[in-house]
């Protein structure tokens, strides 16, 4: 791992015009291990999550060195870098993709049990783990992290990120309920078992308030948003009161709003998903 972590930090840092004679080995080995998931671009240490730097270097030089090919079949035309074809799959991975239009890039990681409905769209850099459900156009942004047990629903956005290099991409620890049509953006970490009720919207700058904690959650540039365990998250509004024209209109925007953490009953509620498998 070592050395394959020194390789792509000096092909990164050289960057001739032209790929290099040991590119194509060095980057074949780097794709294999992110899509077996023995690399991540975003990985737990015990304590916090932590960017792996040179996995998104790699990742950028596919896209620097690779040629755009015709990857046309009868009727559905794809045009892409040779580096990123279509990650291929076999039935002993035990991953179940429904067939009508979903796309997994290689360079993502998808564990036994992961279910994908059509239409969807895992990109390069994901890591999928086990049992989780991706549900109809669903989009899994570049290097988002999503964990075991998860449910996307029907129309969720979650975020991908490659640069700056530095910047953390979306997490979705596991047993993670969101919501259909909920978009989750600019690195913001969901904890575990927490629940985004259907439209929720999650970005670094968008206020989030618990009512139970009565506190104020945000992120910044050194720190992302963070829903905390267990969080039962719906859309809301807040009014504009910095502005007298907003006041005089009856101005609201947009904010997130914690109104409960995950019990017994909200267990129940969710359980529904395990029916679909």
């Amino acid at each position: 791992m070592h050395q394959l972590q020194q390789s792509i930090e000096t092909l990164f840092v050289t960057s001739p015009k032209q790929p290099p004679r040991d590119f194509r080995p060095i980057f074949n080995e780097f794709i294999n291990q992110l899509n077996s998931g023995q690399i991540r671009a975003t990985e737990f240490d015990g304590e916090k999550w932590q960017v792996n730097h040179w996995v998104k270097k790699g990742i950028l030089l596919g896209f620097r060195y690779g040629q755009l090919t015709d990857y046309s079949g009868d009727i559905f035309p794809f045009f892409d870098k040779d580096t990123y074809p279509l990650h291929s799959f076999a039935i002993h991975q035990k991953i179940r993709i429904v067939p009508g239009g979903s796309s997994v890039r290689s360079g993502s990681f998808l564990a036994p049990g992961v279910v994908i409905m059509p239409p969807a769209y895992v990109n390069v850099g994901a890591y999928v783990d086990a049992d989780t459900m991706i549900d109809s156009h669903t989009l899994v942004g570049s290097c988002a992290q999503i964990g075991k047990r998860v449910h996307l629903s029907a129309g969720v956005q979650i975020g991908g990120v490659l640069e700056p290099i530095g910047a953390r991409p979306v997490i979705i620890e596991d047993d993670v309920l969101v919501g259909g049509n909920c978009g989750v953006f600019e690195g913001v970490l969901v904890r575990h078992g927490a629940v985004l009720a259907a439209g929720t919207i999650l970005t670094a700058s968008l206020p989030v308030y618990d009512l139970i904690r009565q506190e104020l959650l945000k992120g910044n540039k050194e720190q992302p948003l963070v829903i905390p365990e267990n969080a039962v998250v719906i859309p809301g509004s807040r009014p504009l009161e910095k502005s007298d024209f907003a006041r005089r209109h009856g101005l609201h925007g947009y904010c997130a709003i914690i109104t409960k953490y995950r019990d017994s009953g909200t267990e129940t509620a969710t359980a529904l998903e395990k029916s679909l498998r």
